[in-house]
């Protein structure tokens, strides 16, 4: 015997019962009903309320868009009011950084020296220091003996650093010269005075020796040094001493002192003489940068801003005031007057 499948539309195939859900006590087929989504379904509850606010709309234009106004204003309010406290607990934590004497490494010294830089050192080798084709010079420079006036100062201000166990000494200038290359005046000098082995006072001084990078005239280069100290013991200096050409004094500790509002009694000026060659055109030369100092005690303005704009050919970026925020005020001042503000000093 055969056995033959049962098809579907075979005429030996039959249901033994109706399709659909059969009652067996009626004898009945029920008809099967879809089930309906529940109403905590995510898509449903959102198409509902979206149903039921177009109606309200439509219903009240006025009072829905007031309240949207006022849900939008409400946000904007606690953003602004979250963002302020966000940056005053900043500015809080930063202060407090700055403040904290164990991130300071001079804590212990109080008073600045600060010897100014006038050119670049750009010889390979340090046994040529004293000639003048190891120096970038500009034209005004090209004397004889020119170098050695370089050293002077150096000297000068590591002997004066080492009289005076609590001071600083600060090597200023930065990288004024596009020719001599990504070199600052400052590490010119301090490299120096390492090559002379701190002329005799390493051991007291070449620790307390650093050096200000960004300056690019007198009145930055006494500034950036008050800042720079401020970054390193976490205070400013109770007295200044400050090493360049004699015939600097007047431009240094009259005009640039004056318009930091630092006091004269605590102020020192220490100057060595230029070549003889030199002296007339350094006077006639110094003459016209105090006249124009004068009219501009901030160096903002002018010629002595277009010659800052010019020493700065690598377009550093000056850090300060960061390191020292309580002269934000005098960095940003620009007048033919004093810096009417507080200082720490005044």
């Amino acid at each position: 015997m055969i056995n033959q499948p049962f098809r579907p539309n075979s005429p030996r195939s039959f249901q033994a019962y109706p399709r659909g859900d059969f009652d067996l006590e009626s004898g009945l087929a029920r008809k099967i009903r879809k089930s309906k989504k529940p109403f905590t379904d995510p898509p449903t509850m959102l198409k509902s309320l979206g149903s039921q606010i177009q109606k309200f709309y439509k219903k009240h234009p006025i009072l829905v868009s007031f309240i949207s106004l006022s849900f939008g204003l409400s946000i904007l309010i606690f953003l602004s009011i979250y963002e302020s406290q966000f940056r005053k607990m900043g500015f809080q934590r930063t202060d407090f950084l700055l403040s904290d004497p164990i991130t300071y490494p001079f804590t212990k010294l109080e008073n600045l020296i600060m010897v100014a830089g006038h050119s670049i050192y750009t010889s390979n080798k340090c046994d040529k220091i004293e000639k003048e084709e190891s120096w970038y010079l500009e034209p005004y420079q090209k004397h004889a003996g020119q170098a050695s006036t370089f050293l002077a100062h150096i000297k000068e201000g590591v002997e004066i650093a080492s009289k005076d166990e609590k001071a600083l000494l600060l090597f200023s200038g930065g990288e004024t010269r596009k020719s001599a290359g990504p070199r600052s005046e400052a590490q010119s000098y301090w490299s120096v005075a390492e090559s002379k082995s701190w002329y005799g006072k390493e051991e007291s001084v070449r620790n307390r020796a650093l050096t200000e990078e960004h300056a690019r005239d007198s009145f930055e280069n006494l500034l950036f040094s008050v800042c720079r100290f401020r970054e390193l013991t976490g205070k400013y200096p109770q007295n200044i001493t400050v090493v360049s050409y004699d015939f600097k004094e007047e431009r240094f500790a009259g005009l640039h002192r004056s318009a930091l509002g630092f006091p004269e009694s605590r102020f020192v000026f220490y100057g060595t003489p230029i070549t003889v060659d030199s002296k007339e055109s350094a006077l006639k030369g110094e003459a016209l940068v105090r006249a124009q100092f004068e009219q501009d005690p901030y160096g903002c303005l002018g010629s002595l801003h277009m010659k800052r704009v010019k020493r700065d050919p690598f377009h550093r970026t000056v850090p300060y005031p960061n390191g020292c925020p309580e002269l934000k005020g005098l960095f940003s001042y620009c007048g033919p007057v004093p810096y009417p503000g507080s200082l720490p000093w005044s």
